[in-house]
Parts: C-alpha cells; structure tokens; sequence
C-alpha cells in the first residue's frame, strides 16, 4: 500500500485506537502490536498497553514482495515472548486476536504454507483476514482463516469503518487462554463485504 491507502489505514488506525481508549475495560486488557511486512519484516509496535501507546509511523516501499510467511513466523515468535499463558502462579494474557491486512498475496508462499499450522497453535481467540483493493486476493487468507473479509476502496471513509469494525470486535474477544467457544464477530459495516 503506497500514498492514500496507507493513510487511510492511518486515519483507521487512529480512530480505533480512540474508539478504544473510550473503553474502560479496554484500557484495562487491551495491548497493540503491529507487524508490517513488504520486502522487509518489522514489529514497527511490541506488544503496548493501550493506555501508553504511541502509534508509530507506517511507511512501505513503492513495490516488491509481500512477505507474509515471513510476517506470520516474526508473530508466531512474538506471540512465544510476548503472550503470558497461565499457570498456577499467574493469571494469563486474553486470548490474542490477529487482524492481518493485505492488499496483494503472499509472495513466499511456501514459507505462508508452512507457518499457517503453527499460527493456528498459538490459540487466538479469532483470525480476522482483510483483502484490501482490487488487487488483494482472498484465497490465500482463506486458507489461513474463514473470517475473510474484502474492501473494494481504499479511502479512508471505508479504513474508518473497518477499524470502528475491529474495534467492536476487540470486546468480543476477550476471552482468556484455553477458552474454546468459537468467536462470534459482529456484523461488519456495508464497506466491509464477507468472502464465502
């Protein structure tokens, strides 16, 4: 994403986290990391209590690949460090929630291949798939998740939406390590069209 679609995704970004912050449970449970991948896989955000983020500065080249078998094995090994499971002795983390935004397909799809098995170990309490623009494809999301959803614009009026979206959906998901109910997402906004 390149131009106004990244800074729609800015504009969501920043208003979910404010949707968010007017939560006061969600200020009690909620942490934010972010992964972007292109050529290059980076946490831009470790794992960060809502309460003390500072949203960073989102920046992708103008083309290359799209490394999102690399982007799921840096989370699986976040998820590893970052995520407190439960134990006798201490109270775990909520399940995590992973919302993944493409607007292209993997590029190393074998990597992708091998590492959906070991994102769907590490217990989230729901996959939620995006395929940003025309040119984003689904059946790779597909094979990761059955919560894939698609946005045909790119403006921020659509971005808004999703991420208001995302946001409701953060509440249904707090759920702790080892529940095994199965996510029920709220509706999503017309913007936001369900793949089948």
């Amino acid at each position: 994403m390149r131009g106004e679609p990244i800074e729609s995704v800015k504009v969501g970004l920043e208003s979910m986290l404010s949707s968010l912050r007017q939560e006061p449970f969600a200020l009690e449970s909620v942490n934010i990391s972010i992964i972007t991948f292109d050529r290059d896989v980076k946490q831009i955000l470790p794992l960060t209590p809502l309460d003390e983020l500072q949203l960073p500065e989102i920046s992708t080249p103008e083309s290359g690949p799209t490394h999102t078998g690399m982007a799921l094995k840096l989370l699986c090994n976040r998820i590893d460090k970052e995520v407190r499971l439960s134990s006798p002795d201490q109270k775990g983390d909520w399940m995590p929630l992973l919302f993944i935004m493409t607007d292209g397909k993997p590029s190393d799809v074998q990597l992708y291949r091998e590492m959906i098995p070991e994102v769907k170990k590490r217990k989230f309490a729901g996959i939620i798939a995006c395929a940003a623009g025309m040119s984003a494809k689904t059946e790779p999301l597909k094979e990761l998740t059955d919560s894939v959803y698609s946005l045909d614009t790119l403006d921020s009026a659509s971005f808004k939406k999703f991420f208001k979206w995302v946001s409701d959906s953060i509440g249904v998901g707090n759920r702790s390590i080892g529940a095994t109910d199965e996510l029920q997402l709220p509706p999503p906004p017309p913007e936001v069209n369900v793949v089948c």
